[in-house]
């Protein structure tokens, strides 16, 4: 390798796990907008199964982008407030309000990856709110789980409005 192949290594550090979880996470907002698109906007935030305990999908959506919001915030800023406060339904009101949300949490994402140089950057340890020190990869990874898990539970409950039979009883889901 000759001295400028080094240089321009050090200058572009391998990103291809980095750009994995980009994907997954373009993935996972893409499904966002497309679920929020499809409720019909009386179910949004509808209590259609309220005495199975369930949450409505909008509620579950917003859980979800608030996952990956906290997490991101933490990782550009620092700071990890938890979006519920302004992802309450009064907010969010319509679909485009929570479209508009969606796409805000997918910018800050998108600035959070941003930050990290490259792929060695992810096993550097990070400190949580709760004091814990976490490598960045399991941080990201165990973001990215807890969103799908949210995103899921919203399209079972979609799933769950449009059989009308409750998700348990479908045996999709134990």
């Amino acid at each position: 390798m000759v001295m400028d192949d080094v240089a321009g290594v050090q200058a572009h550090p391998e990103r291809r796990v980095i750009e994995t979880f980009d994907t997954e996470f373009e993935r996972l907002h893409a499904r966002s907008c497309r679920l929020i698109e499809t409720v019909p906007v009386e179910l949004l935030y509808g209590d259609v199964h309220a005495s199975s305990g369930s949450e409505s999908v909008g509620v579950l959506v917003l859980r979800s982008a608030g996952v990956v919001e906290q997490t991101c915030g933490g990782i550009i800023s620092n700071l990890w407030d938890d979006p519920f406060e302004w992802t309450l339904p009064e907010a969010l009101s319509t679909r485009a309000r929570v479209i508009e949300y969606l796409c805000e949490v997918e910018e800050t994402r998108k600035h959070a990856f941003a930050c990290v140089a490259g792929d060695r950057d992810l096993v550097k340890m990070i400190a949580t709110p709760s004091g814990e020190m976490r490598s960045l990869v399991g941080l990201i990874l165990d973001t990215l789980v807890r969103a799908i898990r949210f995103q899921g539970r919203a399209v079972a409950e979609l799933a769950t409005v449009f059989l009308g039979v409750p998700i348990a009883k479908q045996n999709l889901i134990r």
